[in-house]
């Protein structure tokens, strides 16, 4: 279980950012979260894994206090893709193999190379294993990106626009590939959206955020016009298509 518990943020320039956030995760579920630019979606995930240090607040991944805990326990309980490109220099597999740093003590074990593999096979980035990272698209380089964030095994994924460089098929594949994971896994899920139709397709409970504050948590119904006028200032219908909830613009 993911609790997230009153998080704050300021930034240095004094403007507030997030307003006692509260919300939990289930393990196992994907949660979208929602909103306009800059109401402090990708704020949020990097507060809970203390990248920004919140003004206040607390997060808790099975009663244990995230805050607390050293750097090398916290990268195994928590893995976080972040919207641009971090890795250096590097071949595709050693930024992969990266994610196992948590584990590692004094060499790579057979394991660490056979998770790598597996992983990047299921993301279909294996042919890319020797090539450097800088020479991939922008889309390959979002894969490598969330291999090493997989073979990391986290307790709590963050992803921060995971499909903003995707193809819709690579986007569809990306996020059944997560949630596949996550279910499998027991892993829970934040996924920052701005397809809301992505999220409905993928996610279990959807966080709407309006001016830094929780506009609404909850499952599939609590996506409705209303909501997305109000929360996006803009004009909706939901249809269903396939017996799928499905928001049209408009």
């Amino acid at each position: 279980m993911i609790e997230v518990k009153n998080i704050s943020y300021t930034y240095p320039c004094g403007k507030d950012v997030l307003k006692n956030i509260s919300f939990d995760v289930n393990p196992g579920e994907c949660v979208g979260i929602l909103g306009n630019n800059g109401v402090g979606k990708s704020t949020l995930i990097t507060c809970i894994c203390k990248i920004r240090p919140p003004k206040s607040g607390s997060v808790y991944i099975n009663k244990k206090d995230v805050y607390k805990m050293k750097r090398p326990e916290m990268a195994r309980q928590i893995s976080y893709v972040p919207q641009k490109n971090e890795l250096s220099l590097m071949t595709v597999f050693d930024s992969v193999l990266l994610g196992r740093k948590p584990y590692m003590k004094h060499f790579v074990s057979q394991n660490d190379i056979k998770l790598c593999e597996k992983v990047m096979a299921q993301m279909g980035i294996e042919e890319y294993a020797l090539r450097y990272v800088n020479t991939l698209s922008g889309g390959e380089q979002q894969k490598v990106m969330l291999a090493r964030a997989l073979v990391q095994q986290p307790h709590l994924l963050l992803l921060d626009e995971p499909t903003s460089n995707l193809d819709p098929r690579n986007q569809y594949e990306m996020l059944a590939l997560v949630k596949d994971f996550a279910q499998k896994s027991s892993t829970s899920v934040l996924i920052v959206l701005h397809d809301i139709n992505l999220a409905l397709r993928y996610c279990d409970r959807f966080l709407f955020i309006k001016n830094g504050a929780v506009y609404n948590y909850g499952d599939a119904s609590i996506v409705t016009e209303y909501a997305i006028t109000d929360v996006y200032g803009i004009n909706s219908s939901v249809v269903d298509v396939n017996g799928r909830k499905v928001i049209v613009i408009g």
